[in-house]
């Protein structure tokens, strides 16, 4: 895949080395790039009260050929959302990120599917071994804290988020392993392909995903996920909540299907943390 240069920002980076005509181009592009993209090299020149010449120098000024190529780029640049370019005003302010928690939660609690849930919970406690994966902050995060909820209940499992050891580990699975592919995009090409090649090998692969992903379809059983995103970027996304929350479901459900050595092990734990640390008995196991 070929690397885009993010025009939007050779732009503001040479602003201040612009020309007065050239920042005139400059400012009008900032201010709305889709406008700039679809007009005319003639009417941007009109509306920047600059000439046609002006523009296509600016557009090499850039390291573009010319405007068609300056236009492209900016077209490119609107792939990822106009909302990283505008200036989006909170309109909910700090009490609105916990309102957004708590609306990801209820809406992927009435997602929930209770048979496909108790299906994971058979395959992962028959399973030889179990792989967490997943890559790019949220899921990379709740891979680790899937490994860090099984391995208290007595299950075999491993997490990684390297996408070379991801591949190499799914390569090396068995039918009896189970693989759990975490995404909250479904579209990252490193975890799908991983997936994919697990399931080459006969390990059962289990995505904690939205359906109708490209990791969905890779997918043996799917935990689906309901992901909803707003225009305000600086807020964290909440979808990684409702994974959190899988998550849980999941490692509660496991607990009580093998009960007994849940139980152990967990007592185990809780000594060998309450020899170390001491203090009151109801905090959390393990931190």
């Amino acid at each position: 895949m070929a690397y885009t240069i993010d025009i939007i920002s050779c732009i503001t980076e040479q602003f201040v080395a612009l020309t007065a005509t050239e920042k005139r181009i400059a400012q009008f592009i900032l201010d709305d790039v889709a406008a700039a993209a679809e007009l005319p090299i003639a009417e941007l020149a009109r509306q920047t009260s600059t000439s046609q010449a002006s523009v296509t120098r600016f557009a090499r000024t850039l390291g573009c050929k010319d405007v068609r190529d300056l236009k492209v780029k900016l077209a490119q640049s609107l792939a990822v959302g106009q909302r990283f370019i505008l200036d989006v005003p909170d309109l909910e302010g700090v009490q609105g990120i916990y309102e957004s928690i708590i609306s990801v939660l209820e809406t992927n609690r009435r997602a929930l599917d209770p048979d496909s849930l108790q299906k994971a919970v058979g395959w992962l406690t028959q399973s030889r071994q179990i792989l967490a994966i997943g890559m790019g902050g949220g899921s990379t995060i709740c891979a680790q804290e899937l490994q860090y909820r099984l391995f208290r209940l007595g299950l075999p499992v491993a997490s990684q988020n390297d996408g070379l050891l991801v591949r190499m580990m799914c390569s090396a699975v068995a039918p009896q392993d189970v693989v759990i592919a975490l995404s909250l995009g479904g579209y990252t090409p490193e975890v799908t392909d991983s997936a994919a090649i697990a399931r080459q090998y006969g390990a059962k692969v289990i995505a904690i995903t939205p359906e109708d992903t490209p990791l969905a379809k890779q997918a043996d059983l799917v935990l689906p996920l309901v992901v909803t995103e707003n225009d305000y970027i600086f807020k964290p996304s909440t979808s990684r909540y409702a994974m959190l929350a899988m998550i849980d479901v999941l490692a509660t459900e496991l607990a009580m299907a093998n009960k007994a050595q849940a139980k152990d092990r967990l007592r185990r734990i809780k000594l060998s943390l309450h020899n170390l640390r001491g203090g009151i008995d109801r905090q959390p196991l393990g931190d």
